[in-house]
């Protein structure tokens, strides 16, 4: 998901600048909010750090087609959501994406404050929807498919939503505005057919390497239910 230069110019940018400020700031009070429940920082920072891995491979090496306004990538937001937590997610996400721009495509810099409230915000709003329907007996490892479905249209539909909102604010509502938004977003929401398979995937191969439970590398939530 990488939003078009030109979709948002000139002195409207700034309104992506404040909106990453408060999704990052978000992001860190979640991650601190995490740490004073029994996370310890080390534990935090190697998430974090595999979660950039894992989010620079979604856009670098997985298929992406610019469609629209915008770009269809398989971010996997669910995924990374689900293994590491909430707070490793949005900094994975927030530094795969600011690694990809500096290094590998420059050009998407000006748009840089855009995409990480695109991507950020709607982890958040999954993150509580989780919360609701993932009883907290029930360890992630163990989510069933149509929870995982619900976590991936939740998150992806976010992603629409944002990105036609900028679209909008950007070029209002013209007809060949709305025909790109439209674009995208049906093309988009195709990613909510694959997300889930992967979630249900990567959790039946959490559930045979049981030698992570405890470890840095994944939340405990993934292998045990809340307190």
């Amino acid at each position: 998901m990488h939003i078009e230069p030109g979709v948002v110019d000139g002195a409207k940018i700034a309104l992506s600048y404040a909106t990453a400020v408060g999704a990052a700031g978000l992001g860190v009070k979640m991650a601190v909010d995490t740490v004073k429940n029994g996370d310890n920082i080390a534990a935090l920072a190697v998430r974090s750090i595999l979660a950039t891995g894992l989010v620079y491979s979604f856009f670098e090496l997985f298929p992406h087609q610019p469609v629209g306004v915008s770009e269809v990538h398989l971010i996997l937001g669910s995924t990374l959501f689900l293994i590491f937590g909430v707070g490793p997610a949005a900094f994975g996400l927030a530094a795969g994406l600011l690694i990809q721009s500096l290094f590998f495509a420059p050009g998407d810099l000006p748009q840089y404050g855009m995409n990480v409230t695109t991507l950020l915000v709607p982890l958040f709003a999954m993150s509580l929807i989780a919360k609701k329907i993932i009883p907290a007996n029930t360890a992630y490892k163990d989510v069933q498919y149509s929870q995982a479905l619900a976590l991936s249209a939740a998150y992806q539909g976010g992603i629409v939503m944002w990105v036609a909102f900028w679209a909008l604010y950007g070029h209002g509502f013209g007809a060949e505005n709305l025909a790109q938004i439209a674009s995208f977003g049906s093309a988009y929401m195709l990613v909510v057919l694959i997300e889930p398979l992967v979630d249900l995937g990567v959790l039946a191969t959490a559930k045979f390497l049981h030698q992570l439970k405890g470890t840095y590398f994944v939340q405990d939530r993934l292998y045990t239910a809340a307190a």
